[in-house]
């Protein structure tokens, strides 16, 4: 069976959801829309398409970094296998357009990011809890080899026009 695969830049629009199934394997869940611009020459101005909306789903052990790092109204790219779901609602058949995403990151045409490696995906969950908060140790910032607390701001951001400074925690 040949997959569909497809790369996606857009906004997270939900905060992630972080579940482990009944056999144990991890979820992170949330939703990415995603919005077609070309630029007028006739008005001089950018103007926004239609905007398209994913649901973005992360398995086994990305799902424990994806859900540390991203956060509602971040920009990302998603890069995975899409799928459809339908389903019949009160009005009728609806369909989800899904991502089961292989590579999740921010998209850092955006602004700017320190990464910082995991040492060890369990590192960064308790399994127990499901809290998807960093622990102090087990993180290392990629570039000096020292402990890092993930569940801290790691990084700021520069927004696009107006140089907002946004914090921005990666970790992967």
């Amino acid at each position: 069976m040949n997959d569909l695969t497809m790369t996606v830049n857009g906004w997270v629009a939900t905060e992630p959801k972080q579940n482990v199934g009944p056999t144990g394997v991890r979820l992170t869940s949330f939703r990415v829309a995603s919005t077609a611009r070309y630029f007028d020459r006739e008005k001089n101005e950018w103007v926004d398409g239609r905007t398209e909306w994913f649901n973005v789903r992360v398995f086994r052990n990305p799902a424990i970094t994806v859900g540390a790092s991203i956060k509602k109204g971040q920009p990302v790219i998603v890069h995975g296998r899409f799928r459809t779901n339908e389903w019949e609602s009160d009005t009728g058949t609806r369909v989800d357009l899904v991502i089961e995403a292989t590579s999740v990151g921010h998209d850092l045409t955006r602004g700017t990011a320190k990464f910082t490696r995991a040492v060890g995906d369990e590192s960064l969950i308790d399994p127990r809890d499901g809290s998807g908060q960093a622990a102090d140790a087990g993180v290392t910032d990629a570039g000096s080899g020292e402990a890092d607390n993930a569940g801290e701001d790691a990084a700021t951001v520069v927004g696009d026009e107006h140089a907002e400074r946004e914090e921005m925690s990666v970790s992967a």
